[in-house]
């Protein structure tokens, strides 16, 4: 399994959210860098299964994220995740706090990096600040749902409320293009999560039409 994350580097997370074609096609092309961490995304993920997570574990050698928004059965979903060959698992800030510790516990044990995503949370202090230990990750989540409406933002504002409480990683999500990237990076968060996006969907990301190779590499030069 890859590494712990080192909360002071900082790193670019690379959504694939389609199908195992586009994982065939695209991933072999991204040269490993130990900054990058691929993330077998959410609908991805419900649709392949955890083949699509074994497929990634093939292909790159590096941090692989399992995108699971585990809500519920968090010892369950971790072990289901860590045997597929993902060293990072999400689950949503909503679910109880016996979930959110369970999970973090369990991911602690089985050597996975615990992130928990924000999409939805109001104030992330009352998601940590009732938890046994923190996760390895913040995920402040605008969801894709969220990216065209009017004034909803990545809040930037609750990264310093965390890490003045929490040593934990802070990873910025939904909707980041090169501007947003360098905008996370400048307001403390040290993963950016890009979505590769298909031309003609309504989201901000990398194209999979474009030379995604070099785009990575344009996207590392702005963050570093």
């Amino acid at each position: 399994m890859a590494e712990k994350l080192d909360h002071r580097a900082r790193y670019l997370q690379i959504a694939f959210n389609y199908d195992l074609k586009l994982v065939q096609r695209v991933l072999p092309t991204i040269p490993y860098n130990e900054r990058i961490l691929i993330e077998a995304g959410t609908p991805f993920i419900k649709q392949a299964g955890m083949l699509g997570v074994r497929l990634m574990r093939q292909l790159w050698p590096g941090h692989i994220v399992a995108d699971m928004k585990t809500v519920d059965g968090a010892s369950g979903e971790v072990k289901t995740a860590r045997r597929a060959g993902a060293d990072a698992i999400t689950v949503l800030g909503n679910s109880p706090t016996e979930t959110l510790d369970l999970f973090i516990e369990k991911c602690q044990e089985l050597e996975l990096i615990s992130m928990i995503d924000l999409l939805g949370v109001g104030d992330p202090l009352d998601v940590f600040l009732p938890l046994a230990k923190p996760p390895d990750v913040a995920v402040l989540h605008r969801g894709r749902d969220e990216e065209n409406s009017r004034g909803k933002e990545i809040q930037y504002r609750h990264v310093n409320r965390i890490r003045s409480k929490f040593d934990v990683s802070i990873s910025a999500a939904g909707g980041v293009d090169l501007k947003e990237a360098r905008s996370a990076i400048f307001n403390g968060a040290n993963i950016v999560v890009v979505n590769l996006v298909r031309p003609g969907d309504p989201w901000q990301g990398i194209s999979t039409e474009e030379d995604i190779a070099s785009i990575v590499t344009t996207f590392l030069e702005r963050i570093d």
